[in-house]
Order: C-alpha cells, then sequence, then structure tokens
C-alpha cells in the first residue's frame, strides 16, 4: 500500500493535480539564477512563497498570469545599494514619503533586495533603523550592514586623521558586536572616504574577525579605484599613494586573515591612462581564490562614476574651509578662485590636469549643465578647441564665467573604459550592483541613469544585443551569486519554499531609458515584479505596495562549554 501511495503522490507533480495557489504563473521561461539554462514550467505562489514548480495545470489560483514567451527569474538582489544610509540628510527607505519607501526606480528594474549602509556609513543604532523600516512599511527587502566609518567616528571623534589605539579598536569591536545583534549582516568601509582612510589593515582586520561568527559579510570601497585616490593632489600630496592594486590586495588580505567573505565593491579601473589594470585587478582575485580565500566583486553597467555628475575639475582645497557668511549667503566662489589662481597658480594647474586624466582626459569629460546652453552636451576638449584654448584654460573659464559654485558648470567624466567594465562582467565571481539610492524625478536630472537602468541595462545591452556574457550569467550575477555572497537560504534562486522574490520580463523588449540628461526613464519590457508574493510592478505598472522586510541573518552560535578544569 505504501509504495502506491508514494506513487501516487510522485504523479501528481508531473501531471498537475488540483492545487489552489494565490498566483499562478504559467507557461513562462524558468531562468532559475543558477547560471543553468532555461526550462519551461508554471509557479504556484501562495502566501510569500514559491508552493510548487512543474506542470500545474490542474491548478487553480486567485489570479493566473499567462508568461508565455516571457522569462522569469528570481528578484534582483543589489548588493551595494544607497537606497538608505546613514547620511544625515537623506532616510532613504527610513524616509515620510511613502512614495520614496516605495523604491520606484528600483523596484523597476527588477529589483527586490538591497543590501544598504554602505561605504562605511550607516545609521546608529541598527536597532532603531531596523525598527523604523520595519513600522512604516518598505517596498523591497533590505539588508543592513555596520558602517566602519560610523563606528570609527564615535569611538575616535575629530581625532580620526591617524590609526587607531589598541582600547580605541577593542571600542569599534564592542560596537560592531552589538550592530551584528541588532540585525545587521555584515560590515562595510567607505576606505577612499572620511574618516576610513586614516584606518590600517590591523584596524579592519579586527573588526571584520567580528563578522565571522554570525556569518556576515565585508563589502569595500577601497581605498583607490585606479592609479590615484580621490583624495590625492599632486601639488601637496606625497607621492606613492595606493593604487587599485594595492587596494585589491588589501582587501583579499582581510578575506585571508580573517576567513570572511569580502566583496570588491564597485571595481572599476578609473584614470586615462590606467585602463586595462582590471586584467591585473582579475588575477590578483583569481590567484586568492585559488588560494582559498573567499574575495567576491560587484559592478555596474555603466563607464562612469559619481551619483550626481557634479564633477569639479577644480581641486577641492581651493574651497576648503570657504563656508557661507555671517549673512548666511552663499559664498562668492568666482571671487574666491581668483585669489587662489594668483597666488598658487602652478600647484593650481597642476592639479587640474591630474583631475582631467583622473576623469577620463578632456575628450571624456562632458558638460550638463552651464549658462552658456551651447556648450551643453560637449566636451572639455571641444570647449578648448571653440575657445582656443588648452582644457587646463578651459577648466579654468569654466569657474570664471560659469555658476558661482565649485566648478562653475556640472560635468561629467567617463572614466573607465568598456574593455575593463566587459572583462569584470565576464568573471564568475563579479555581482551585478547599482551603487544607486531611491529617486524620484522632483529630484532634478543630477541622478545617475544607473538608479533606474543597472539591471536591464545588463541584459539587454551585455546579454542580448553584444553577447559579452549570456542571458544565463546576467541572471546569476544579479540572483544567485550575491544570494550566495550574502549566505542567503531562501533567496535568489526558484525553488519550490524560497520566497517569491521574483521578475518576468520581455527578452526582446528589456531596456533601459535613463540617460545622462534625462535620467528619469523607468526601463521597459518589465512585465510583473513580485517582492514576498506581492506584486510592486503589475503589468508594467508600479503598484506603490510596501511588501518588502528587514532580513535578519541567524543569531551568532553560543561559545561552547568551559571544559572541566584539568581535563583535555
Amino acid at each position: 500500500m505504501r509504495w502506491i501511495v508514494l506513487l501516487a503522490m510522485a504523479l501528481t507533480v508531473g501531471t498537475g493535480r488540483a492545487q489552489d495557489f494565490d498566483v499562478l504563473i504559467r507557461g513562462g521561461r524558468i531562468l532559475d539564477g543558477t547560471g543553468n539554462p532555461w526550462y519551461r514550467a508554471d509557479i504556484g505562489i501562495r502566501g510569500d512563497r514559491i508552493a510548487a514548480i512543474g506542470d500545474l495545470s490542474r491548478a487553480t489560483a486567485r489570479r493566473v498570469i499567462d508568461a508565455s514567451g516571457l522569462y522569469v527569474c528570481p528578484g534582483f538582489i543589489d548588493l551595494h545599494s544607497h537606497a538608505d544610509d546613514g547620511s544625515p540628510t537623506y532616510r532613504g527607505l527610513r524616509h515620510e514619503d511613502r512614495r520614496r519607501r516605495s523604491a520606484p526606480n528600483v523596484v523597476s528594474q527588477g529589483i527586490t533586495t538591497v543590501v544598504v549602509n554602505q561605504d562605511g556609513r550607516s545609521p546608529w543604532p541598527i536597532g532603531e533603523q531596523r525598527r523604523t523600516m520595519e513600522q512604516l512599511g518598505i517596498g523591497p527587502n533590505a539588508i543592513l550592514l555596520v558602517g566602519h566609518g560610523t563606528v570609527r567616528g564615535m569611538v575616535m571623534g575629530q581625532d580620526f586623521r591617524r590609526p587607531a589605539r589598541p582600547e580605541e579598536i577593542e571600542r569599534m569591536r564592542a560596537l560592531v558586536r552589538q550592530g551584528m545583534e541588532e540585525g545587521a549582516w555584515g560590515l562595510s568601509a567607505g576606505l577612499e572616504y572620511v574618516p576610513g582612510r586614516w584606518s590600517t589593515t590591523e584596524e579592519l582586520i579586527a573588526l571584520v574577525r567580528e563578522i565571522v561568527p554570525y556569518g556576515g559579510v565585508y563589502i569595500a570601497h577601497e581605498r583607490s579605484e585606479g592609479r590615484t585616490p580621490m583624495w590625492y593632489w599632486p601639488s601637496q600630496d606625497p607621492p606613492g599613494p595606493p593604487t587599485l592594486l594595492e587596494a585589491v590586495q588589501e582587501t583579499i588580505e582581510i578575506g585571508r586573515q580573517t576567513g570572511a567573505v569580502v566583496v570588491a565593491s564597485h571595481i572599476k579601473a578609473k584614470n586615462y591612462g590606467y585602463w586595462g589594470s582590471s586584467q591585473a585587478a582579475i588575477y590578483l582575485i583569481e590567484e586568492a581564490r585559488r588560494q582559498g580565500v573567499q574575495v567576491y566583486a560587484d559592478q555596474y553597467t555603466y563607464t562612469t562614476s559619481g551619483s550626481d555628475g557634479n564633477t569639479v575639475l577644480i581641486p577641492d582645497w581651493v574651497f576648503a574651509g570657504l563656508g557661507r557668511g555671517s549673512d548666511g549667503q552663499r559664498p562668492d566662489y568666482k571671487a574666491h578662485f581668483e585669489r587662489v589662481l594668483a597666488e598658487r597658480p602652478e600647484a593650481l594647474r597642476i592639479d587640474i590636469q591630474h583631475e582631467i586624466e583622473r576623469r577620463g582626459g578632456a575628450e571624456r569629460i562632458v558638460i550638463f549643465e552651464y549658462p552658456d546652453s551651447s556648450l551643453i552636451g560637449k566636451s572639455l576638449a571641444e570647449v578648448a578647441r571653440i575657445w582656443g584654448i588648452s582644457p587646463i584654460e578651459a577648466a579654468i573659464r569654466l569657474q570664471r564665467e560659469g555658476f558661482n559654485r565649485p566648478g562653475g558648470a556640472r560635468v561629467r567624466g567617463f572614466s573607465m573604459d568598456e574593455l575593463d567594465v566587459r572583462l569584470y562582467m565576464q568573471q564568475p565571481w563579479t555581482a551585478t550592483a547599482t551603487d544607486g539610492g531611491i529617486a524620484l524625478p522632483e529630484d532634478g536630472p543630477a541622478i545617475h541613469p544607473r538608479y533606474y537602468g543597472t539591471y536591464p541595462r545588463k541584459i539587454a545591452r551585455y546579454a542580448r544585443d553584444w553577447g559579452v556574457i549570456s542571458l544565463e550569467q546576467a541572471i546569476r550575477s544579479s540572483t544567485g551569486l550575491p544570494a550566495q555572497i550574502l549566505g542567503l537560504k531562501d533567496r535568489g534562486y526558484i525553488r519550490e519554499g524560497y520566497f517569491a522574490d521574483l521578475v518576468i520580463f520581455e527578452l526582446d523588449r528589456i531596456q533601459d531609458k535613463a540617460t545622462f540628461f534625462e535620467p528619469h526613464q523607468h526601463a521597459e519590457g518589465i512585465r510583473y515584479v513580485f517582492v514576498n508574493g506581492v506584486p510592486v510592478v503589475d503589468e508594467g505598472q508600479l503598484t506603490g505596495a510596501l511588501p518588502g522586510r528587514v532580513l535578519v541573518p541567524r543569531p551568532a552560535p553560543a561559545p561552547a562549554p568551559a571544559s572541566p578544569r584539568g581535563r583535555r
């Protein structure tokens, strides 16, 4: 009798035994997140979970979606998101505006989980951030990190331009443990920023060791992303600043010394003349992985960095300390610049040339806002030719004749090369990430298109159109791989019992639409997005639903009991 029951149970899977679901997705091409080729199947969702996968032709559901000719994949997991962070002026997923918490530009490109508190910046305490999100409601799921810069600032105050003392590191360690106990998933660092720039590798190793018992991940904005870090000015800083390769080596060493999973975040190769160095960075990571170090990377699918495109070719030391006057009025940047130009002309020109090269060269620096509208859309090199002067002098003239603000214009430098972007993308350990936050149209034009288009762009441009990677690889790098990096046990793949975070898209129509002049454009071709079984995109339209959850890792294991005295 028992074998008859077992046979009947097995046959129900293949024959579509009558079942009842909340949502039934029929006939889609399933890309399950593993990198395997698609297969055709139905998916039954019950509550917040995938209840069944297979031939469900006899099943019933409150809602049936015909996915014939469409692709169904897991929801995208954004490994480096600024949908929330520790900035005092930005409260993305904790904002009082429900629209912002629904994260329309995030979910419309298929993202169902964001990893926030990046670059060493997190609110404090983590528990309060978590409770606020849970009480207000959020669109996508959120994973929280402890910010290294936050705990460093709490311990060291304004005296941070030095290595931390042993007792200070101990206090930081306690804060990291507190954050992990309150629900954080790991540690983020911003080593090109204040105050992380002055930390030592030893300090970071000590703190990363605290997340290992929790299975935490270390995600680093490294000390440099090219030939030099963003803070370096050749006129005043000593030679030999950290390079991208040295930064990657540090991340590897932290992983080697601690055993933690480590991520070289938004990996790139910036600076004109430094392009191609991705091959050396890839070699370092490959060699470390062969030795057993759990090192990964993530990247976005564009050749330009900077969230707002407000690249300033005038070195920041020119305007350092130039605050508002006693009357609260905006400082006169132009007058101040003229004084500095008269006092330090050689140093100023040396550093302007350095910044032009760091931003990709004069041909790849484009003007997006300037009083003379005829220059908008032109490169710095074109402007220099029009004016009959050098690019350095053109940058000076932009400051003199432009808006009363640093740089005089809003410009964007395309400082990365397509070859490096492609090489990183082809590595099996490189995940997709936006390095973007939540954006609404009223935020204005100074928004990077990656806020809206990172994931559709990867599928459309690099998989479908250019064939740089396969469609299966594009999906895995956005789903199963980040789930593996984070140690997620029930998201990132299409499997029975997993949470119903799903994306349904049209391969021939999927396309990023956001541009650098008109960034607030949602991608096309994404028909449905489900977060925990609830549609946040339904028939191509945003629903504004808030089904997201703050995901919390399992608690750290309890320490083993002490051995009885005298026993071994």
